[in-house]
C-alpha cells in the first residue's frame, strides 16, 4: 500500500520560509508513477488541497499559494518537497502528503477523496 513520512514543519515569522519533505517507502509501483500531493488541514477547517506533482513534471498549485510555494520531487530517493517562502499566518495548519493514481493529476483532480496513501502530516505556525 505504501507510507509516506512528513518532516521540515515548525514554527516561522511572516515573509519566512520552509521546505518540506515527504519520504515514501513499500509502494507496490515506481514512486515515480503516482501524483504526489499536499494537503493542509487548520484548526476547524477542511482538509485544503495545495498543490501535486507528477513525475517531476508537471505540477499545480491553489491559487493561495501560486508564486509562493513550489513542489517537486526526486524520485532516487523516493521523496517529495513543498519550499514554501513569503509565508503568512493564513498558511498556518498541518500539512500533508498524499499519493494517487496518476490520473488525478493528469486530470487536475484536487478532492482528498482522489488521493490513496496519506501521511500523518508536519505541523506549520507562521506567526505576524
Amino acid at each position: 500500500q505504501g507510507r509516506l513520512v512528513e518532516s521540515g514543519g515548525g514554527l516561522v515569522e511572516a515573509g519566512g520560509s520552509l521546505k518540506l519533505s515527504c519520504g515514501g517507502s513499500g509502494f507496490p509501483s515506481s514512486f515515480s508513477s503516482y501524483c504526489m500531493g499536499w494537503f493542509r488541514q487548520a484548526p476547524g477547517k477542511e482538509r485544503e488541497w495545495v498543490a501535486h506533482i507528477d513525475k517531476d513534471v508537471s505540477r499545480s498549485y491553489t491559487d493561495s499559494v501560486k508564486g509562493r510555494f513550489t513542489v517537486s520531487q526526486v524520485n532516487a530517493k523516493n521523496t517529495v518537497y513543498l519550499q514554501m517562502d513569503g509565508l503568512k499566518p493564513e498558511d498556518t495548519g498541518l500539512y500533508i502528503c498524499a499519493a494517487g493514481a496518476p490520473f488525478v493529476c493528469r486530470g487536475g483532480y484536487t478532492s482528498a477523496r482522489d488521493f490513496e496513501v496519506w501521511g500523518q502530516g508536519t505541523q506549520v505556525t507562521v506567526s505576524s
